[in-house]
């Protein structure tokens, strides 16, 4: 089995060993051992948050290069709709299409468009009546993920259709197939990310067994050469296929006014997506038909390789829908949805075993809750572990010591000091004079 790629990295040379990464990681998956932090893969989402958080800029995300292109003979981009809000004073997404084909891509193929399709796809399910409600969106990677790890009854409750980045890349590889007469290995998809979530998805994609898209750029990288042909355009292609809907998806609520139903809830940012994940599975929002949640503030246009402020980029979304039809992509009434369905079932990660062994997982489960006991349970992170549960398991994995606790070590020098108290009251008169004159 190939190790999972994961897309946040670390760099050691730059870390300073503070737990501000291990305090605000959702799901635990960072510990600073010996000075440095050290990412958990088992447990990483890719959820970007320790790169916007970490003082040093020792986080970062890793994504392909523009040089990339030299590698096919005909090159299509894929832009996330994020894209559009990063471009000020923007009226017509057409400058933006153009100005992609002339940074080195032979077409592109908005996946705003690809949106659209899912849009319909999804309401035709929800109203089928065969999805676990309330249905929850599968368009963030990052989401998706968290549920695997931390919420893992809420797997069947997840949308199992195809993110449009990889419908798009389905549909325009099929296109250029068509288009070029070129073999599939010779056309290029590249996807234009705003986060390191999508470059994960892409890596190890959930859902389906490979990704159609070849590689995926960085918004932010890709936003330099694309700004400076953009001012020297002197003719704009009509490319733009997609409207308000596909567009919409770049920021927070805009995947649940698309399916016309007003029993729907939209949360962005981690902390509230847990919040909301745990609300469902405590079973209160049992009344809501979709649930969009997007890991990153604002929606796409918080992610990590994105160019602007998120908030920015998400007003820049809505003056641009303004100049937009309402859609421009539908489907069928009888549509097969063969093609966007997922190749299988959502399963819950298997993270952080203790044992294969049954027995011995009970024990060192026992030993756990002894130690946790012991603990002052205020989830300082001091230790290095982001909670007094997670520092016991590591202990009992073997990877920290007890005393790694500052209070825990408090307590074993005041121990010490008087157990070297007792053991001088032992001493014979005459040296202990001795020892006092010496003083």
């Amino acid at each position: 089995m190939n190790k999972p790629f994961h897309s946040v990295t670390l760099d050691p040379d730059k870390c300073r060993g503070c737990i501000t990464c291990v305090n605000r990681c959702p799901t635990g998956a960072i510990r600073v051992r010996n000075g440095k932090a050290k990412i958990l893969a088992e447990l990483c989402i890719d959820c970007g948050e320790c790169i916007r958080r970490c003082p040093h800029h020792a986080k970062k995300a890793v994504y392909d290069s523009l040089d990339r292109l030299n590698e096919f003979e005909y090159k299509i981009a894929l832009p996330a709709p994020a894209l559009y809000g990063q471009i000020n004073n923007l009226e017509d997404i057409d400058y933006v299409l153009t100005a992609l084909k002339k940074i080195g891509f032979d077409d592109v193929f908005e996946v705003s468009k690809a949106a659209e399709l899912i849009s319909c796809y999804t309401r035709d399910l929800i109203n089928s009546g065969k999805l676990k409600k309330p249905v929850i969106s599968s368009a963030c990677p990052a989401v998706v993920r968290l549920i695997k790890v931390r919420f893992a009854q809420l797997c069947d409750n997840v949308l199992p259709l195809l993110p449009p980045m990889e419908l798009a890349a389905k549909i325009a590889r099929e296109e250029a197939i068509k288009k070029t007469g070129l073999q599939s290995e010779k056309i290029g998809i590249f996807f234009i990310s705003p986060c390191a979530a999508k470059v994960t998805d892409v890596k190890n994609p959930i859902g389906r067994d490979k990704s159609e898209i070849d590689y995926v750029l960085s918004i932010g990288e890709v936003y330099p050469p694309l700004i400076s042909k953009m001012n020297k355009l002197d003719k704009v292609e009509p490319l733009s296929e997609s409207g308000i809907i596909g567009v919409g998806w770049a920021s927070s609520g805009g995947e649940s006014s698309a399916l016309f139903n007003e029993k729907y809830l939209a949360a962005d940012g981690i902390e509230e997506v847990i919040k909301i994940l745990e609300e469902i599975e405590d079973e209160h929002l049992y009344d809501l038909d979709f649930v969009e949640l997007n890991a990153c503030n604002g929606g796409c246009v918080g992610g990590v390789l994105t160019a602007e402020n998120p908030y920015v980029a998400k007003a820049r979304i809505q003056m641009l829908r303004k100049y937009l039809p309402v859609s421009q992509n539908h489907i069928d009434e009888n549509a097969d949805t063969s093609n966007v369905d997922w190749d299988g079932e959502l399963i819950p990660e298997k993270t952080m075993m203790l044992s294969e062994n049954i027995g011995e997982s009970l024990r060192m489960l026992s030993e756990i809750d002894d130690m946790v006991e012991r603990l002052p349970q205020l989830d300082c992170g001091a230790c290095g572990a982001p909670s007094c549960h997670a520092f016991a398991e590591d202990v009992v994995r073997g990877y920290a010591n007890e005393n790694d606790c500052i209070f825990q070590l408090r307590d074993y020098i005041h121990n010490l000091v008087r157990s070297v108290s007792s053991l001088e009251s032992l001493l014979p008169n005459k040296v202990r004079k001795e020892n006092d004159d010496e003083n």
